[in-house]
């Protein structure tokens, strides 16, 4: 099975439920992006379990303009995929983080749901209604 075929079957099957989902969670992303730019101590506590491990500042100068630029792109389905890979990484510290230091289950099962439905995407692409269809369509 070829990519080509997969996004074929992937743009027969587009439906506006799954469109309106990628919109639900690129404004997801924007807005985690707001609050962590407005609260940047709140990101600062929110990473403090791998204050050991180098790397703080570059953490904190990545995740909040990813958020915000990756939350846009997605939310318009305009570089989708590469925009959701760039927020693996964040999701998977986010998990990472409830299990080195305090446990916070909201948190968790936020960043679980996050990362299911980013994976899901990353696989499915950004669909019918999406800013990658109308360019690759005006051939």
């Amino acid at each position: 099975m070829s990519i080509k075929s997969l996004n074929k079957w992937a743009n027969a099957h587009t439906y506006y439920p799954l469109d309106l989902l990628r919109i639900v969670l690129g404004v997801f992303f924007f807005l985690k992006g707001i609050q962590f730019v407005a609260q940047t101590h709140m990101l600062t506590e929110l990473i403090g379990p791998l204050k050991g491990y180098g790397g703080v500042m570059l953490l904190i100068h990545y995740i909040a303009p990813a958020h915000l630029v990756g939350g846009l792109l997605i939310a318009f389905g305009l570089l989708t995929r590469w925009a959701l890979i760039a927020q693996l990484p964040i999701l998977f510290g986010a998990i990472l983080i409830n299990f080195m230091g305090v446990m916070h289950w909201g948190n968790l099962i936020l960043a679980v749901v996050a990362l299911a439905l980013t994976a899901f995407f990353i696989y499915y692409g950004s669909g019918k209604h999406s800013l990658d269809y109308y360019f690759k369509m005006q051939v």
